[in-house]
């Protein structure tokens, strides 16, 4: 029997989706015959006292996670989402260099330091990516701090806002499409695969409208209709990061498939990303209780 702590933030857990998806965790630990605790960031002195870490919080290496992380990796617990993943995974400029080291097929893209924001270097930028041009700061997620810019002026009004952020961003070339692929693994092997669509009007899986926030609409695919090309992208990708459980966004252009990014801590919504692979829950308890 394995005691499994599963790190939440109250923040995090606001959806019916997300509150379900956990329940349904515990539950695949419990007919497992395993111990599955919900754990606050008040609760992280009580890390050692398990022998897995499960993270279902957003990541960034400045959050109360990555400590949480961390300690159960000194602790030799086993870990999801590991401290390298995270760390990797919220620096985009980190992960597409991995990407681009490992030849994965990406969208063109350039990184760009503060000292190079000269009119040359971003006509340069428009001539060789064309335009639109989509702008992202290294922290971004969630379709945050990730914005197209169509000519100079939005593009230095953008980069100097990220700027004050962070020394360097990434240029990339738009690739127009009205869904992404995910294909979402943990330690090698695909979990599920399903489609975002976007929202109406929106070219990114998140569209704020009026105050009012529209998410991507999930359809979960099965395993079998996945064409296997997408697949071995989506594994390839994942591994250019690491072992851990990942989502790897995909855009299919003209029978060709492009990796957007490496996602940790990858969204798993009850009824949404489960819809055709059940099975999620029991696979993910399995991989933590060292099965």
């Amino acid at each position: 029997m394995a005691d499994i702590a599963c790190f939440v933030e109250r923040y995090t857990i606001n959806k019916a989706e997300e509150l379900n998806a956990l329940t349904n965790f515990k539950i695949a630990a419990m007919n497992m015959g395993h111990q599955f605790e919900y754990m606050f960031r008040s609760d992280i002195g009580r890390i050692p006292d398990f022998d897995a870490l499960f993270i279902r919080s957003t990541t960034d290496p400045m959050n109360a996670c990555y400590v949480a992380s961390r300690m159960a990796e000194l602790n030799g617990l086993r870990v999801i989402d590991d401290p390298d993943s995270i760390i990797i995974c919220c620096d985009k400029i980190n992960m597409y260099l991995r990407l681009m080291r490992a030849g994965l097929p990406i969208p063109e893209t350039r990184f760009l330091g503060k000292r190079e924001m000269d009119r040359k270097t971003v006509l340069n930028l428009f001539e060789d990516l064309g335009s639109p041009i989509v702008l992202k700061a290294p922290f971004s997620s969630f379709s945050t701090y990730v914005e197209k810019v169509d000519d100079i002026h939005a593009f230095y009004e953008t980069a100097r806002r990220y700027f004050r952020r962070t020394s360097e961003i990434v240029a990339q070339q738009f690739v127009p499409s009205n869904f992404d692929w995910r294909v979402t693994t943990l330690n090698g092997e695909v979990l599920f695969v399903c489609k975002y669509v976007m929202p109406a009007h929106s070219w990114k899986i998140q569209h704020r409208e009026n105050g009012h926030v529209m998410w991507a609409k999930i359809e979960a695919m099965d395993l079998r209709n996945v064409d296997p090309k997408l697949v071995e992208i989506g594994l390839a990708a994942a591994k250019a990061v690491g072992d851990g459980l990942y989502g790897v966004d995909i855009k299919q252009v003209n029978g060709h498939y492009l990796v957007i990014e490496v996602n940790d801590n990858p969204n798993i919504d009850a009824g949404g990303e489960d819809a055709k692979n059940p099975e999620v829950y029991e696979r993910i308890v399995r991989h933590l209780a060292g099965e």
